[in-house]
């Protein structure tokens, strides 16, 4: 049984598609602004001078010096601007046009990819300047900024949008940050900037989502947002309610769910790009709007970074819209558990066993491992009813994958050598890098190893993200699966935050990347 949703939804489903379509890949990148009080910025490049030489500019910016008859080099040498990656100066009235100009370091010429760093340094790098810049000019008041495309359109608008991105929805208006507009500056290359934007605002979907507090995010709220963000794009959204769950008998997901007022959601979306008899790529996103630990409840300290538990539900949902935007020729389906695992009198308890749809049972030995156990029926049910050529999971699972690898890179476990590849290339070209960890049979031991029950949702032991990914490999056994733990990467950036990014606040990783992977699956012989 579907849920009632807000009665517009009805009338906009109504409406011309092609106009939708437009409406959702550009509503977003207007917010924050108007023509009344135009104040125009300009972000241009500078590259690190090669050996005893002096900073080299950009094209872009070589042409806009002539125009101001050598400010721009003067300005360079007077203030000692070297070129390195993200430092600059912001200069003000040397133009008409433009009230502010930062010059930023976009670090040497043509270099690219990094072997040792595994990312393509080129594109990282004007990111970084981008994104620099165009948050310099938003605290500067510039209500329009254009960026110069430093050879790498797309990557400028990726920086760019996510710099100037703010969560303030909660503050009062006049204390808001707004955000400008962005224009690519003399480059005919509009194609490659929108696919950036689109990108970005995606990820930047996913932020907003994940930074929500969960009392304005439970299921129901997640299931009005997606619905909201989808349908406008031609996708289809079924929200599912918990009558149809318990038909369903996806158990372990009741399970938590039952411990919480909120009622649980199921969500089925699905994106047709290409020929409805082809197989889809199924994406399933771990929704948990808030994740208490249940009875075996987690310290008040930092428990408000928990609203972040359905990171990966927020990513499910974020990618779907991109490839929706960008018309993506592939069949995609996203299903996402929503619930919450709060401690009440119908929580369950450690050491409470449930039959999956499979046939195993399954141990909830640790109520605070409560993800592993939303995920089992879903999961299960979900490969049953759309018989997916291939499943990847995403979910903020275990500590042990932020202790490893921090917020460098996505954790990630697959029984594909294939999956991997493409999905490590996808993280060189965006930046967001993906890091493989073993799916041996030593972890699926630990976690099948038991004398009354079939699976226990904490295995024994450390390497807990190790130990998450092979109870989970029990549920996929027969296709290329992927496995994401985003619990370093997709909740709140605390150390080494990329400068396009914010700290403290979530992140909405890796958005991008898993958007690059479908396009790599949609578009194998395309080179990029």
């Amino acid at each position: 049984m579907a849920l009632p949703l807000k009665p517009q939804i009805t009338k906009i489903l109504e409406q011309d598609v092609c106009k939708l379509t437009h409406l959702c890949m550009w509503k977003k990148f207007a917010s924050g602004s108007t023509d009344n009080n135009m104040i125009k910025g300009l972000v241009l490049g500078v590259y690190t001078g090669e050996g005893e030489q002096e900073p080299k500019l950009s094209v872009t910016a070589e042409k806009f010096n002539d125009r101001v008859n050598g400010k721009i080099v003067q300005l360079v040498r007077e203030w000692n601007i070297t070129g390195d990656v993200g430092k600059g100066k912001v200069f003000n009235n040397i133009d008409p046009e433009f009230r502010s100009i930062a010059v930023v370091g976009v670090g040497e010429q043509n270099v690219g990819f990094n072997e040792m760093e595994i990312i393509d340094e080129g594109m990282e790098n004007v990111r970084i300047a981008a994104g620099v810049g165009a948050r310099s000019l938003q605290y500067h008041g510039c209500s329009h900024i254009y960026i110069d495309d430093l050879e790498y359109p797309e990557q400028a608008a990726e920086g760019a949008s996510l710099a100037i991105y703010r969560y303030n929805e909660y503050k009062l208006e006049k204390h808001r940050t707004l955000s400008p507009l962005l224009h690519l500056y003399d480059s005919s290359d509009v194609d490659a900037w929108t696919r950036g934007l689109f990108k970005a605002e995606a990820q930047n979907l996913a932020r907003r989502l994940t930074d929500t507090p969960a009392n304005r995010m439970t299921p129901m709220h997640f299931a009005q947002s997606a619905v909201d963000a989808l349908c406008p794009c031609g996708v289809t959204v079924d929200v599912q309610s918990m009558e149809w769950i318990e038909l369903q008998r996806l158990n372990s997901f009741l399970m938590i769910a039952k411990g919480s007022c909120e009622p649980p959601v199921l969500l089925e979306i699905n994106y047709c790009g290409t020929s409805p008899e082809d197989k889809p790529i199924l994406l399933f996103g771990k929704g948990i709007t808030f994740n208490s630990g249940g009875l075996c409840l987690r310290s008040r300290r930092g428990m408000a970074e928990y609203r972040g538990s359905m990171a990966g539900a927020a990513v499910v949902v974020a990618t779907i819209r991109a490839a929706a935007a960008l018309s993506l020729p592939i069949n995609v389906t996203g299903v996402i558990p929503l619930c919450e695992n709060t401690p009440s009198g119908m929580a369950a308890k450690p050491g409470d066993v449930v039959a999956l749809l499979n046939r195993k049972t399954l141990s909830m030995r640790d109520a605070d491992k409560a993800g592993v156990v939303v995920m089992a029926d879903p999961i299960l049910y979900a490969q049953a009813a759309y018989k997916p050529r291939l499943v990847v999971d995403i979910a903020t699972l275990s500590k042990g994958v932020g202790q490893a690898l921090g917020g460098s890179a996505t954790g990630l476990f697959t029984n594909s050598n294939f999956i991997w590849k493409q999905f490590q290339k996808a993280g060189t070209i965006t930046g967001d890098r993906m890091w493989r960890l073993p799916l041996w049979n030593y972890f699926k031991k630990l976690v099948t190893n038991n004398k009354s029950f079939d699976v226990s949702n904490d295995g024994t032991g450390p390497a807990s993200a190790c130990l998450a990914a092979a109870i989970l490999h029990e549920f996929v056994p027969c296709l290329d699966w992927v496995h994401l733990d985003i619990r370093g990467v997709g909740m709140l950036t605390k150390f080494g935050t990329m400068p396009y990014l914010l700290k403290d606040r979530m992140t909405g990783r890796p958005t991008r990347t898993v958007i690059q992977f479908l396009f790599q699956m949609a578009c194998p012989d395309t080179k990029k």
